[in-house]
């Protein structure tokens, strides 16, 4: 990742668009099956799949001349009634044009392939989608693409590739892939040598409009501090794919172990459904006070959790990440380290809910404008944005200049990826260790 420590962070994008290559395995195959026969055809592609089972999909290939970047290419085998195939890759599809993201057929063969140049750190998941309808694509280009806006919601995981993750609100997984100089994420998955803490699912009562909410709590594998101090906090929003769907908790066991983190707690409220995460995140009042006054009290007076601001932390990532930073804005007597991931600094009170397309921003963000008129918190602040994130990467630098210039202790990080939690989570636990190791 790069840590940025200026006030004026580099603009590190510019090469990482992706853009349509046909890969060096694909360029050898179509060579092979051009004019060939239909035996020698099948014959090419069946040694082609032998060799993609053997070493996973995407397949990733160096460019000659290009060491920064790789040919990544993404495959589906299809049958008589494929009609198309959808790429749908994490802010790397620009879902207002679809087709761009189809892939081609091999003539003559099952083998259907997209090929993207894109730099050689970005780390990524995607789903493919098959149209075996009965009826042929649409030539109309907007009809086309609200027929691939429909197959999209049945994207899957990749056959091919088992890396996988959850996806929020949808039951179908998502794969991963990661190119080599993609950041590492030593910590992820279970690693079975290390002592395992343990995670409670518990009922937090909390009056309206936040409500009753669960809440899952972490508490590392010595509970107790051998020298008698409290525990520091780590409090998460959306415990439900923290630590329902995301195995959060294997990573903290193995940087507790390896001494990247001290013992510590976590405790993450679920964000419940779609529509109680838009009424709770974002500069959402009702939401900072059960974190600071409802939820953080509950858990220190079951565990010894610190109360400490300067031991606690706040974390989220897009809502969750607003209000990661509208907590310590608004609570630094609770709160005074802030974990802030692609946060929708977009949001401004008065939006509709559900907000629909992404307003436009207008000047300096809302939260932006808030710390810019105030004197500084006593906060440290950690920043992580996606280079893929579009808009969301200009409000983030914005927000780093306005806190860094004001006085705040903060830092920034921009990793070559989306809106993806196959990124947040190495930078979730990289962000821990930056604010709580010391």
């Amino acid at each position: 990742m790069t840590t940025l420590s200026s006030s004026a962070p580099n603009d590190t994008a510019s090469d990482v668009r992706p853009v349509r290559v046909t890969g060096p395995r694909v360029a050898r195959l179509l060579a092979e099956t051009a004019g060939a026969d239909a035996v020698r055809r099948a014959a090419s592609a069946a040694e082609f799949w032998r060799e993609a089972e053997r070493s996973g999909t995407p397949l990733v290939e160096e460019i000659d001349g290009d060491p920064r970047h790789r040919a990544v290419t993404f495959l589906w085998r299809g049958h008589r009634a494929t009609r198309q195939v959808l790429f749908s890759g994490n802010r790397v599809t620009d879902r207002d044009r679809l087709a761009d993201s189809l892939l081609e057929r091999v003539p003559g063969t099952d083998v259907w392939h997209l090929g993207l140049r894109l730099r050689a750190d970005h780390r990524g998941s995607y789903r493919l989608a098959a149209d075996i309808s009965l009826r042929e694509p649409p030539a109309d280009p907007d009809a086309l693409q609200q027929r691939l806006r429909s197959l999209a919601a049945h994207a899957a995981a990749d056959p091919l590739n088992l890396r996988r993750i959850a996806t929020r609100w949808q039951s179908a997984d998502s794969s991963v892939f990661a190119l080599p100089d993609a950041p590492a994420q030593p910590w992820s998955g279970r690693r079975g040598t290390v002592a395992a803490g343990r995670v409670e699912r518990h009922r937090v009562t909390a009056a309206a409009p936040v409500g009753d909410r669960d809440a899952w709590v972490y508490l590392p594998p010595e509970t107790g501090r051998r020298d008698g101090t409290p525990l520091p906090v780590a409090v998460v929003c959306d415990g439900d794919m923290w630590f329902g769907r995301l195995g959060l908790a294997d990573t903290l066991d193995a940087m507790i172990a390896d001494g990247a983190l001290p013992p510590l707690a976590v405790v993450a409220p679920d964000a419940v459904d779609r529509t109680a995460r838009r009424r709770d995140l974002g500069a959402r009042e009702p939401f900072v006070a059960f974190l600071a006054d409802v939820l953080l009290p509950w858990a220190a007076g079951r565990w010894p959790i610190t109360t400490d601001p300067r031991r606690t932390v706040v974390a989220g990532q897009s809502l969750g990440g607003l209000t990661a930073l509208y907590a310590g804005y608004l609570r630094p007597d609770r709160f005074g380290n802030v974990l802030a991931q692609s946060p929708s600094l977009w949001w401004r009170p008065g939006l509709p809910s559900p907000p629909g397309p992404k307003p436009p921003v207008h000047g300096d963000p809302w939260l932006v404008a808030r710390f810019k008129a105030e004197p500084p918190r006593p906060l440290t602040v950690h920043l992580d944005v996606g280079l893929h994130e579009g808009t969301m990467v200009d409000h983030a630098r914005v927000l780093y200049d306005t806190l860094r210039a004001g006085g705040h202790r903060v830092t920034f990080d921009a990793f070559n990826g989306g809106h993806d939690y196959a990124c947040w989570h190495g930078a979730l636990a990289d962000g821990l260790a930056r604010l709580l190791a010391g």
